[in-house]
């Protein structure tokens, strides 16, 4: 630590009892680091006394900060005293008024007067010059803005004298107040202050270096390099160039540091990265790279918090680790889950009947839970998705997960205040649990966020509403973040851009040098235009690329080895355009660059078809198959030979999901109950045109069976796309009950045998006396004039049902998927062939397909060979799949546009 080193060292020729000065820094960090010099240097005396520089205002000021919630309800509590127009509720004034209090700060921070400000933004003349007519319509924009900042020259005065009487203050009116002390203070302290490494400062805080310099009561030590203080176009340099005119620095008192460090050697890499996380995989080779394996002078700095998971997964083989940086509170599980339970609770307000399941399910995935409560929810999980439960009904819920131990939340709270209990007491008990340490921390936090909530609702009178507890939950926990410890004075250092304040590297390592991460760019949250903030000194985004692009370029000018990595994918609030800084680097600076391009590789994975061999345990399991083979078995098996391995071999099978829209498979089922509760009645008739047109009227009764066969709700299909297909549905069955009718007033006679007819136990020889047992279920058997026809119900169309089978074909012939509609309509024909009661009846076979059904059934054609000639390429299939030599084979299908 270059910098912290020369500032020790000076101290020491000074006086060697450190303890008579006060050390103030920009942040706290740089202690640990001063400490370990001093370690170092054999330092045996006291250490000196250390502040930030807000330490040193606030004591100055001497008045307590109020911030964040406490700050908000003492606000509204005025705002609402006061009666303006619009009298907003406490959920409104919580959109506005943190933005607000910032813009207030920085009013009262950096501008003479706030009053001046307030009334500025209210002069109408200086309005009209951009906004001409104001118009009298009260909702108009311009009209808006006046009417606006009308009442805040009347609230925040108000608001100011308030806090005043309670010897509060906010961090504007404390900066404010210490102004008004420090010409006192810096003439009465008989203490010596050395100042270390700022570069802007707020005009209190300049006020106060420069009357403490002006009594010699202080130092001050800057951190700047030639590259960029000596370069009036630099803007790093900006802050430090006025600092040097300040008259306080003269002969006798010389401007300290400007060092030419960035001009030494450098090897600096700028990394073209296609996509963000894939920045993180690149770390391990420049870790590589790195000579000392401690890694103890290397930095990586993430100007995307975010990316901090992806790289601490990639830093596995780092043996010590610092970080530095917070992980955002709002990026963790719990937090997900804690919003999912304030948009359930604002989904109850308005459909108080029932729950949406999407609703429900990622709270119960994301929640923390006992041993009990995973068998609860995973009952209720299977319960729901057998019966493809959308809308859940409250007495079903309460049914299905009354026995949770947090139920209480998934209820329609009574209040916002008594919502709060139940989660504080949810939090309290879930730390008892079995859980990691950073759900721990999370959960924590959440349990001190509520408590603080509480206890600062408590003195006042309004009841606010649920919405009104979410936006000051998200408020505070947006601000809030999960520190780690970590050793800082020994391994890698993972830091923010501001960690690195003070703090040098011999390595350093940037993710994200994006334009927009750095600098961010015009993104100022305010109500004050850019115009009227240059007119009174307040800070703009040009400031602050100005105080960005000083970190940065103070970061590496002594390092030695430079990273620098950007993503180059433009995607959301990425615009996929590297930093400007990097730019500057490129076109100013006199280093070498190299630039290496790392391409995320969107070519698809060359992958192998999985191949499953015929061990002793599969011939074992395909022996116990052959006892009960059904034609959808080799269907499966022409589809996918692994799908047939899958289910019928590992008698696995795919997890249900529940369907908002009904799926071709349950549409399919829809009917096919229907049709099947339909002819049930009718079975064992020969039917008259009376029955089918009773069967006509009382579909929408057949349909409800089918639904309840099915485990659907009613309400499944009471709109939206559903209660199309139900429609769609119930046209299909009326075709058919209408084809079957027409026959019958044509003179024809149709007699219904038997509906999902089940068969088992019809035995086929193969080769050497082996065979199989065929069974399986029959959709509709009947007999029309005397024939026996075989009837099987299909969702899609009439496929390949002419066979033309012969001597050169035979062996394969139903070794294609193409034909398997005619292959099970085959094996359908053999086993009513050798069922007894069927026995010397003529059969036809064939498929009524609900996609044509007023076609009515299409049969099985044989233009060549016969069912004898069909059953040998079906033992032939049978036989492969039976084959220990021929292994289960993936069948990858080919994309295709059609």
């Amino acid at each position: 630590m270059k910098f912290l080193n020369k500032v020790i060292d000076e101290l020491l020729q000074q006086n060697a009892d450190l303890s008579e000065f006060n050390i103030v820094l920009p942040g706290k960090r740089p202690v640990v680091f001063i400490r370990r010099i001093l370690e170092d240097r054999n330092y045996s005396g006291f250490l000196p006394t250390f502040f930030t520089i807000e330490e040193l205002i606030d004591r100055i000021a001497g008045q307590q900060e109020i911030q964040g919630i406490a700050l908000w309800l003492f606000a509204f509590d005025v705002y609402k005293g006061l009666n303006l127009i619009p009298n907003d509720d406490f959920a409104e004034f919580l959109k506005w008024f943190p933005t607000l209090q910032k813009d207030w700060d920085d009013m009262l921070k950096f501008s003479d007067s706030d009053t001046a400000v307030l009334q500025y933004m209210f002069d109408e003349e200086r309005i009209k010059e951009w906004a001409q007519d104001l118009g009298e319509d009260d909702d108009t924009p311009r009209k808006k803005f006046l009417n606006f900042w009308k009442n805040m020259n009347v609230f925040l005065p108000v608001l100011k004298k308030k806090l005043q009487e309670k010897e509060w203050a906010t961090s504007g009116m404390i900066n404010e107040a210490a102004k008004a002390n420090i010409s006192d203070f810096a003439k009465n302290t008989k203490q010596q202050y050395v100042f270390c490494g700022f570069n802007a400062f707020t005009p209190a805080e300049e006020k106060l270096v420069r009357s403490m310099l002006q009594w010699n009561k202080a130092q001050c030590f800057f951190q700047a390099d030639r590259y960029y203080f000596d370069d009036e176009r630099q803007e790093a340099g900006k802050f430090l160039r006025n600092h040097k005119t300040w008259k306080e620095f003269d002969d006798n008192r010389a401007f300290r540091w400007i060092e030419d460090d960035f001009s030494q050697p450098k090897n600096i890499k700028v990394y073209e990265v296609s996509g963000n996380i894939t920045q993180t995989k690149i770390l391990p080779e420049i870790f590589e790279a790195i000579e000392d394996k401690t890694y103890s002078n290397t930095a990586v700095v993430l100007l995307d918090e975010n990316l901090l998971p992806a790289s601490l997964d990639v830093m596995h083989g780092v043996r010590n680790l610092n970080i530095t940086m917070g992980f955002p509170l709002k990026n963790l599980s719990f937090s997900n889950a804690v919003k999912q339970l304030f948009y359930l609770q604002k989904q109850l307000e308005k459909n108080r009947s029932s729950y949406y399941y999407r609703d429900i399910f990622p709270i119960l995935e994301e929640l923390p839970k006992s041993a009990e409560d995973e068998l609860v929810i995973n009952n209720f999980k299977a319960k729901i998705e057998e019966r493809n439960i959308v809308y859940i009904s409250k007495k079903l819920l309460q049914e299905l997960l009354g026995d949770l131990s947090y139920y209480n939340l998934l209820i329609r709270a009574e209040s916002a205040n008594r919502y709060l209990d139940v989660l504080i007491e949810f939090c309290r008990k879930i730390k008892w649990l079995e859980i990691d340490d950073i759900q721990y921390e999370n959960v924590s936090h959440f349990e001190n966020a509520f408590r603080i909530i509480k206890n600062q609702l408590a003195p006042y009178q309004f009841e606010i509403r649920m919405e009104t507890l979410e936006i000051l939950i998200n408020q505070h926990i947006n601000s809030e973040s999960i520190d780690f410890q970590g050793e800082p004075l020994r391994g890698l250092q993972i830091m923010g851009l501001l960690e690195t304040r003070l703090l040098n590297f011999e390595n350093v390592i940037l993710l994200s040098v994006n334009e927009g991460k750095l600098p961010l760019g015009n993104s100022q949250n305010t109500y004050i235009p850019f115009d009227i903030r240059r007119v009174f000194d307040l800070h703009t985004f040009l400031e602050n690329d100005s105080i960005y692009a000083y970190h940065f370029y103070r970061l590496i000018q002594d390092a030695k080895n430079v990273h620098l990595l950007f993503n180059a994918l433009s995607s959301g609030v990425n615009t996929g355009e590297k930093s400007r800084f990097i730019t500057q680097i490129e076109m100013e600076s006199s280093h070498p660059i190299e630039h290496v391009i790392i391409e995320n590789s969107s070519e698809p994975i060359v992958t192998q078809p999985i191949e499953i061999s015929k061990t002793d345990v599969v011939m074992q399991r395909l022996e116990k198959w052959k006892e009960k083979v059904s034609a959808s078995h080799l269907t499966s098996y022409l589809y996918n030979p692994i799908d047939f391995y899958l289910s019928k071999i590992l008698n696995t099978s795919e997890s249900d999901e529940i369907e908002e829209e009904l799926s071709v498979k349950n549409y399919g089922n829809l009917v096919h109950y229907t049709l099947q509760e339909v002819y049930e009645v009718l079975k064992g008739k020969v039917l008259k045109e009376s029955d089918l047109k009773d069967s006509v009227k009382a579909i929408d009764q057949y349909i409800e069976t089918a639904i309840e066969k099915l485990k659907h709700q009613p309400e499944f299909y009471e709109k939206g796309m559903n209660f199309i297909h139900k429609a769609i549905a119930k046209k299909v069955i009326e075709n058919i009950l209408t084809y079957d009718l027409e026959l019958i007033k044509d003179g024809n006679t149709l007699e219904i045998l038997d509906i999902e007819k089940r068969f088992e136990g019809v035995d086929f020889y193969l080769e050497d006396h082996n065979k199989i047992s065929f069974f399986g279920f029959i959709d509709r058997i009947d007999r029309l004039n005397g024939t026996l026809r075989i009837i099987d119900y299909k969702t899609a169309k009439i496929k390949n049902l002419t066979v033309k089978i012969d001597e050169s074909n035979v062996e394969e012939y139903f070794h294609n998927s193409d034909r398997k509609q005619a292959l099970q309509l085959c094996i359908y024909q053999y086993v009513v062939q050798n069922l007894p009661e069927f026995w010397g009846m003529p059969v036809e076979t064939g498929i009524w397909s609900f996609a044509e059904a007023k076609k009515g059934v299409v049969s099985l054609q044989f233009e060549k060979g016969d069912i004898d000639d069909a059953m040998k390429s079906v033992k032939s299939l049978i036989e492969e799949i039976l084959n220990p030599d021929i292994n289960f084979v993936e069948e990858i299908k080919a994309y295709s546009n059609n």
